[in-house]
């Protein structure tokens, strides 16, 4: 038997059931895959063919094969698939076939919530026996690519493992114009700012980022325009709207390519930008410094505004959490607020 099974073992092999004590059952349905899935690799097709496995109840899961592209894009071997593809996810999207309405239900979850739901995941498609996602990864830092993933799982109760025959297919121009549109809906209309809906968006990317080690640190940064109702009640609303995006144009100025404004509400804006809080306290002083010296026109009438800013580090935050961080801010933004307005406040919240 050990004779036969190690006829069977492919060269480059990467997995462990050719190699286990598994049956006979799934040891054979392993070594047939393997060989169609070679022979489709083969041929250059530009779909990329796998076979993963786990065990019911652990954690831990491993790939009988994969493609060659594959592991050329993540640099790694078979082996190291796993724990590489991991590391560079940055979202896997779900997506649910709802029979009451004739529509497909997208579900997106991020890097950080995937760890928590992974066994969950793993028994709802062993319970449908198929599955079809979407990966967004990160090949490098300004490089990533969109793999949709459609598999079948069998199941081998003596074994108590699941193997899942999948393909990865690079879907990256259809995914990146479809986040072009929900872009363009997450866009504020009057300052041409990233909407507060997209914040966690936001927020969720950079913490992957420095959970990944692919980033130090970063900031978040709450901004209030002071006394801004006066700017309503004296120059009228029109003016305050001018106001308002004048103000965004100036911060999309003063901001560097990694750095990100938003608008969180009314009057408040959102910014984030790399580095620790000292550099995120020096970035928000910058800001303050410019809208204070800058006079809006409106109509001919000059009007002049402040701001005040509470900035936020990421690793001042339990478990990078983005909540925290938020609140945190917002905490140092009351802060500013309560010792006399145009004023940065980056520590004490």
């Amino acid at each position: 038997m050990a004779a036969e099974k190690k006829q069977r073992v492919p060269k480059a092999y990467c997995g462990k059931i050719l190699n286990g004590e598994y049956s006979e059952e799934l040891t054979n349905r392993v070594a047939e895959c393997i060989s169609a899935f070679q022979s489709f690799d083969a041929t250059g097709a530009s779909v990329i063919p796998y076979i993963s496995a786990w065990e019911e109840g652990t954690k831990i899961i491993w790939y009988e094969f994969a493609g060659k592209k594959l592991c050329d894009l993540l640099g790694c071997p078979c082996s190291d698939i796993p724990d590489i593809f991991k590391e560079m996810v940055i979202d896997q999207r779900v997506y649910e076939y709802v029979d009451i309405e004739p529509k497909v239900q997208e579900e997106i979850i991020t890097r950080q919530q995937m760890s928590g739901k992974r066994s969950g995941l793993r028994n709802k498609v062993k319970e449908e026996g198929a599955v079809e996602a979407v990966y967004k990864i990160a090949l490098s830092d300004d490089k990533t690519i969109w793999f949709k993933d459609r598999a079948d799982i069998e199941t081998f109760d003596q074994d108590n493992v699941c193997i899942s025959l999948g393909t990865l297919t690079d879907v990256s121009k259809e995914m990146d114009h479809k986040e072009l549109l929900e872009k363009i809906g997450y866009f504020d209309e009057l300052t041409k700012l990233p909407k507060r809906k997209i914040l966690h968006r936001i927020l969720e990317i950079n913490l992957a980022q420095v959970q990944r080690n692919h980033l130090n640190n970063f900031v978040f940064l709450m901004i209030d325009i002071d006394h801004f109702k006066q700017v309503n009640d004296t120059y009228g609303h029109q003016a305050g709207d001018y106001t308002l995006a004048t103000l965004a144009e100036l911060m999309t100025l003063i901001k560097r390519k990694e750095d990100e404004f938003g608008r969180y509400a009314g009057e408040e804006f959102y910014g984030v930008s790399h580095g620790n809080i000292e550099n995120g306290y020096a970035f928000a002083e910058r800001v303050r410094e410019k809208i204070e010296q800058t006079v809006f026109t409106y109509n001919g009438q000059d009007i002049s505004i402040t701001i005040s800013i509470g900035v936020a580090a990421a690793d001042e935050v339990k478990d990078f959490d983005a909540n925290k961080l938020i609140q945190l801010a917002d905490k140092r933004l009351y802060a500013a607020k309560q010792q006399g307005r145009n004023r940065v406040v980056s520590a004490g919240g």
